[in-house]
């Protein structure tokens, strides 16, 4: 497939080729989740036209950035992964990511929010600086979803999707508690007394989760 040239001798020119297309950095955002089926895709992009989907998906499999693979029966299905080389991507979309918060207040209207995005702003917010001799694993109910993440020696692993044994437990009940967490809008004490969410696990945890998690 013909790909958009720049003409330019330039890395930053090559890494646009390969994904400067609209909607190809959010299709590699939502393989960083780990493999996807194309309705998994779809799902998560509710906006983004089959045509397109199929065309991205193709372009980053002809860079070398994703391959696809058939599951082992009886699941009877493709999916599309990251390779090395696509995931050596998740540090310049995390510093996207984080660039772009920036400027993020309320949802537009019809603006999705999905557990994918959501995945992406736990990326985005975390400060391993902050992470110093800390073990955890969040459990993070959101409604619709769940987002688990794990940090173990500075590390973040996300992942979508309930955990065994999460060491906390943060479930939204109403409003936007997570987001005033992680802007500083509230401190835990605040949503605790409103009853914006439920926890269960350690509670000190809570501030802990405050001081990784923070745009």
């Amino acid at each position: 497939m013909a790909t958009r040239e720049y003409g330019q001798f330039c890395g930053l020119a090559r890494a646009m080729e390969m994904v400067g297309e609209r909607w190809s950095m959010l299709i590699v955002r939502d393989l960083l989740n780990g493999p996807r089926r194309y309705t998994d895709l779809r799902r998560g992009l509710p906006a983004i036209p089959t045509n397109i989907l199929s065309n991205r998906l193709k372009q980053l499999e002809e860079a070398g950035l994703a391959t696809r693979r058939a599951l082992p029966h009886p699941e009877r299905a493709v999916v599309y992964e990251l390779t090395d080389y696509g995931r050596d991507l998740e540090p310049a979309l995390i510093a996207l990511g984080r660039w772009g918060a920036r400027t993020l207040t309320e949802p537009r209207p019809g603006e999705a929010i999905t557990a994918e995005s959501v995945a992406m702003s736990f990326r985005t917010s975390y400060r391993p600086e902050a992470a110093y001799g800390t073990t955890a694993i969040f459990e993070v109910r959101m409604g619709d979803f769940t987002i688990n993440l794990q940090v173990t020696g500075g590390a973040l692993a996300v992942a979508i999707g309930p955990h065994p044994a999460p060491d906390l437990v943060i479930e939204r009940l109403h409003g936007h508690p997570v987001r005033e967490l992680m802007s500083g809008s509230k401190t835990p004490a605040d949503v605790l007394a409103e009853g914006s969410v439920h926890i269960k696990g350690d509670p000190a945890l809570l501030d802990r989760f405050v001081r990784l998690f923070h745009f």
